[in-house]
């Protein structure tokens, strides 16, 4: 395995030399937070990331069919392929003003940590290569990734990876925020959503007749009365609710989103059903209709502690004078994991409000975040990608 000091070293002189490209980066950046691109509605921004691949001479500029932007970076031996990707799909719909607001210590807009930054890093990759003079022997495929979140569920990449006739070595999944994070591993997750409705024909004088959003309450009561394990690890994130018109009027629909996750895959099959179980009982004894649909699903894996990878990574991240903030992932590493190839997920900066109208992220930490970046592709292409 070859030494990694060597580029440990030139990180520093990476993250100056960034700053030069600050005026690129930056605007790549705002054009794609500019551009609504909801999740199944990225078509504009995947048209942009196409043209900014065709004006850097990139091989194969092209879209799938599941409307993936893509682009190869030809490698001077090219003997393998580095497959690095950031999700171009945002939870703004088209409606929402895109303004993004730009000032010298930071940039906010709706979705500009995530993921315009990422998208952003990604478009400017092949200026920043050339720009640092990284001679590599791998081929550099970028993927501006489709339907990633939501209902999306990672279809775009997966679709890649079961398509694709170029056989991947490594990924790299790029998100704006937050710079030091580092997820090789997945968890087991369920993502679902809860509907409650009330039947036409509901007869609101019965006994106990109380509207949906007490239904709601009655069912996440009962599932937080779920023995979880302290080994394998288990819980359930409840992302959001909502229901209801007025103040004087009983709901007749209302909604609950939320996740299982655990270390066991069979964990979380096990708790899924007997939440399907409380929803049944629940929709039996009130009269109104539950349903139950699973958005998304994720196999625990990934690589290791240990591994070449994981452990030159949290080498660089430290070296950035960054603590390394290990988690699991459920994002886009998952398909890399199904298809047992070695990845990584990452952040390029610091940001606040995120997922909000007023998101921002923090200029200054980008250029770190970005030599971070070009150290972790030139690791892979020197092969600590594999473990032995």
């Amino acid at each position: 395995m070859p030494q990694i000091n060597d580029i440990l070293n030139k990180l520093d002189g990476y993250e100056t030399r960034l700053k030069e490209l600050s005026e690129l980066i930056l605007a790549n950046t705002v054009m794609i937070g500019e551009i609504p691109s909801p999740t199944f509605g990225e078509k504009e921004r995947v048209r942009f990331l196409i043209e900014r691949f065709a004006e850097n001479h990139m091989l194969n500029c092209s879209t799938d069919e599941k409307g993936n932007a893509l682009g190869i970076i030809p490698g001077e031996r090219g003997d393998k392929n580095i497959l690095i990707v950031a999700h171009t799909d945002s939870i703004f719909d088209s409606r929402i003003d895109h303004t993004i607001g730009v000032q010298p210590q930071y940039i906010s807009g709706p979705g500009v940590g995530d993921n315009a930054l990422g998208v952003g890093a990604l478009v400017s990759l092949p200026a920043i290569i050339e720009h640092l003079g990284l001679r590599l022997n791998s081929n550099i495929i970028l993927m501006g990734s489709s339907r990633s979140l939501g209902r999306g569920d990672i279809e775009g990449l997966r679709f890649f990876l079961e398509n694709s006739n170029l056989p991947i070595s490594a990924g790299l999944c790029v998100e704006g925020v937050r710079v030091g994070r580092l997820s090789y591993s997945s968890i087991g997750m369920i993502r679902c959503e809860l509907k409650c409705e009330v039947p036409e024909q509901y007869d609101w004088t019965r006994f106990g007749a109380v509207g949906s959003i007490i239904t709601i309450n009655e069912v996440i009561n009962r599932i937080l009365e779920i023995p979880m394990p302290k080994r394998p690890r288990c819980n359930i994130a409840f992302g959001s609710i909502e229901g209801g018109k007025s103040f004087n009027a009983l709901a007749s629909k209302a909604i609950l989103r939320f996740e299982i996750r655990s270390e066991s895959g069979e964990m979380v099959s096990n708790v899924f059903k007997q939440i399907s179980n409380i929803a049944s009982e629940v929709s039996s004894h009130t009269g109104e209709e539950i349903s139950l649909d699973v958005l998304a699903r994720r196999q625990p894996g990934g690589i290791d502690f240990s591994h070449p990878l994981a452990s030159a990574a949290r080498q660089i991240i430290s070296q950035m004078g960054m603590k390394p903030r290990i988690s699991p992932s459920t994002s886009e590493l998952a398909a890399f994991i199904a298809k047992d190839i070695p990845a990584l997920t990452i952040g390029l900066t610091t940001g606040d409000n995120m997922n909000q109208l007023d998101e921002s992220i923090e200029v200054a930490p980008i250029y770190g975040g970005l030599a971070q970046l070009a150290g972790l592709i030139e690791t892979i292409d020197r092969g600590y990608s594999n473990e032995s």
